[in-house]
C-alpha cells in the first residue's frame, strides 16, 4: 500500500474482528498503529503484540462519552494524533421497533454515533494542520438496506453515513479523505453465534448473490487501500463489501 509507512493509525475497536484485521493490515504496510479496546483484555494484548513492538494500546468504553473525551484529550496531549482514523468500534443487538428499548437505543447511539462525532470534533482540527489525513468509517449494509431485527443498529449506521459525507466535503481542501465501507455478513466472532445455526446460515447465504460470507481480512485490506495514496482521489464514497447483499 503506497504512502502508509510511518503514518500513525488509530483503529477503534481493534482487539477483534474487522478492526483487528484493519489494524494489522495497516501495521504490515508500515504504519504505527494505536489499538483500542473497551477494556484491557488478552485479545487486545494479542492484537497489539502481533502488530509489533511499536504498537500502542488504549482503552475506553465508547458508551461512556466522558471516557471518549478523555481518550481524545490523551491523543492530543501526548502528541499521538493519528493521520489515519478508522472508526470501527460499535455495539449491536437484535432490537427493532417491535421490541424497542430506549436504554438500548441510547447505548447503541452513544457507542456507534456520538463517540465518533466526539473523536472527529477533537481530532480533525489537528489532522488539518498536517494537510493529510484519512478517515474511514466501518458502516454496514444495514444502513442502506434495513433489516427489521436490526432496525436500531441500522439507524445508527445510516446516521454515520450522513456524518461521513459532511466530513468529506468539509475536509477535502485539507487533503483529508473520508470514506465508509459497508460490510455485509462477515465471519467474525460477533456473528459466530448466529452463523452457528446451520439452517439460519444457509438461509442467509442464499440471500447473498456470491453465496458466501465475507472475511474480516477482506474488510481490513479494503480499509488499508482507502488509507493509502492509491485512494487519494476517493472521498465521500460508500463502498459495499457484501458479496452483492446490498443489491
Amino acid at each position: 500500500m503506497k504512502g502508509l509507512k510511518g503514518k500513525v493509525a488509530f483503529v477503534t475497536g481493534s482487539s477483534r474482528g474487522i478492526g483487528r484485521a484493519a489494524a494489522l493490515e495497516l501495521a504490515r504496510a508500515g504504519s504505527s498503529v494505536i489499538f483500542h479496546g473497551t477494556a484491557p483484555s488478552a485479545a487486545l494484548d494479542s492484537a497489539a503484540a502481533e502488530a509489533g513492538s511499536d504498537s500502542l494500546k488504549l482503552t475506553a468504553d465508547f458508551s461512556d462519552l466522558q471516557a471518549v473525551e478523555l481518550l481524545a484529550e490523551k491523543l492530543i496531549k501526548e502528541q499521538m494524533v493519528p493521520e489515519i482514523l478508522v472508526l470501527n468500534a460499535s455495539v449491536q443487538s437484535y432490537t427493532g421497533l417491535g421490541n424497542f428499548d430506549a436504554a438500548e437505543y441510547l447505548r447503541m447511539f452513544n457507542t456507534n454515533v456520538e463517540s465518533s462525532c466526539i473523536l472527529l470534533h477533537r481530532l480533525l482540527p489537528e489532522m488539518r494542520k498536517k494537510m493529510w489525513g484519512r478517515v474511514i468509517f466501518v458502516g454496514s449494509v444495514n444502513g442502506t438496506k434495513p433489516a427489521s431485527r436490526l432496525a436500531l443498529y441500522g439507524s445508527t449506521k445510516a446516521a454515520l453515513m450522513n456524518i461521513a459525507q459532511t466530513a468529506a466535503v468539509e475536509n477535502a481542501p485539507f487533503n483529508i479523505t473520508v470514506n465508509t465501507i459497508l460490510p455485509g455478513v462477515i465471519e467474525t466472532d460477533r456473528n459466530a453465534k448466529a452463523l452457528s445455526d446451520p439452517e439460519f446460515a444457509a438461509m442467509l447465504k442464499e440471500k447473498v448473490p456470491m453465496h458466501r460470507f465475507g472475511t474480516a481480512q477482506e474488510c481490513g485490506e479494503l480499509i488499508a487501500f482507502l488509507a493509502s495514496e492509491s485512494a487519494s482521489y476517493i472521498t465521500g464514497a460508500e463502498i459495499p463489501i457484501a458479496g452483492g447483499l446490498q443489491l
